[in-house]
């Protein structure tokens, strides 16, 4: 007797047999419950519940709900080499990782861009001077990661309140990225009384170099002139901060 025609071939023969199902299928189906276990954790317990490869693998589950993302969540951390990292990350770099496409890659950038947010917003609540911490804290989350070097100028009010957070270069420091005057002038053009220098070095070590302390002296000159306080001048890096007033090389 000749086989019957089938309904719905296609779908049949995407099910497959129970010895030759395919294995990402079987992975979405989650039998372990681990996923349910995962989310449980982050709901009811605290912050720390969560390791990093599973922070990063539960934002993964979220954008590709049919496969085991625990492999892949390890591989970004260990390719980028910390979760700050991951989240800061460039999408292109992102989807360069096999198995990373657009969705993975916006899911793993929102998380930055959210702690972005909650930083600057900190910050910009309270007189600069008086939450300095706050300040740090945005400044590490947003430049310690960044693989080339960010110049930029925060300007405040006579309140010491934020008033522009202005990304003047990419690139070296120095006054083809960072003209001293230009910088001043911008001050006077927006109603700034002060300023806080903040640039990065991707090298992950914050402390100053000659040509640092030089352009910080220069700019603040600039400012003497024409009634514009220079606070500082803070340089960020993976491991740590450095402040020139702090220091008393300004």
């Amino acid at each position: 007797m000749a086989d019957e025609p089938r309904l719905f071939p296609e779908r049949d023969a995407a099910r497959g047999s129970g010895s030759d199902r395919h294995p990402v299928r079987e992975a979405g189906m989650d039998t372990s419950g681990h996923r349910a276990r995962l989310r449980k954790r982050l709901l009811e317990t605290s912050d720390d519940a969560l390791s990093d490869p599973e922070v990063i693998e539960y934002l993964l589950m979220t954008a590709i709900p049919r496969q085991n993302v625990k492999p892949l969540a390890r591989m970004l951390l260990q390719r980028f080499g910390s979760l700050a990292a991951v989240f800061n990350a460039d999408p292109r770099a992102l989807m360069a990782t096999p198995g990373i496409k657009e969705t993975a890659a916006a899911a793993l950038r929102i998380a930055g861009v959210s702690a972005r947010r909650l930083a600057r917003s900190a910050v910009q609540e309270l007189p600069v001077l008086s939450s300095w911490q706050a300040l740090l804290d945005y400044l590490h989350i947003d430049m310690a990661h960044l693989t080339h070097e960010r110049v930029r100028v925060l300007y405040l009010n006579t309140q010491n309140r934020l008033i522009l957070d202005d990304n003047v270069a990419d690139g070296d420091i120095d006054e083809a990225a960072i003209h001293p005057r230009k910088v001043i002038h911008k001050a006077m053009d927006i109603g700034a009384a002060a300023l806080i220098l903040v640039h990065n070095h991707p090298s992950g070590n914050p402390e100053p170099s000659r040509a640092d302390i030089q352009i910080t002296q220069k700019i603040m000159e600039a400012g003497r002139l024409l009634g514009v306080t220079v606070h500082d001048h803070v340089i960020i890096g993976r491991q740590g901060h450095v402040s020139l007033k702090a220091k008393g090389l300004i």
